[in-house]
């Protein structure tokens, strides 16, 4: 009599393939944050505009000087001394790129030291 052998039986790892596979799915639809754009929407294209500060911002040049619509301005202090109590609620400075962040901390201080209730700091924002 001859013997018969038997294949041991394979896992079944197809169906957890499967499984997992149909998980993902499921959790890439599900897991959708915010709704699609509207498909007839054009956004605006922004990349042939020519950049400049704000007329009312404090410039802060790479060397560290002030300016203010050109003008130079020596103290960040006396600078803010000029304008009226409700103009000093919020100020604007645009430091060039190549400022020091030391200087620019220094003159964010200054002015808030001076009087100023909000300092905003005015940078490129680069999209992909």
């Amino acid at each position: 009599m001859r013997q018969i052998r038997r294949k041991p039986k394979a896992e079944p790892t197809i169906a957890l393939i499967n499984i997992v596979f149909l998980m993902l799915i499921f959790f890439l639809v599900a897991g959708t944050l915010a709704p699609p754009l509207d498909g007839e929407l054009n956004l605006v294209e922004t990349g042939d505009l020519e950049g400049r500060p704000p007329p009312d911002a404090l410039v802060i040049k790479p060397d560290g000087a002030l300016a203010y619509r050109g003008d130079p301005v020596a103290d960040a202090g006396a600078f803010v001394a000029q304008f009226a109590e409700d103009q000093r609620a919020r100020l604007r400075i645009v430091p060039d790129r190549a400022l020091e962040a030391n200087r620019l901390v220094e003159v964010s201080r200054a002015l808030r030291a001076a009087g100023v209730g909000a300092v905003v700091i005015v940078t490129e924002r680069a999209l992909p």
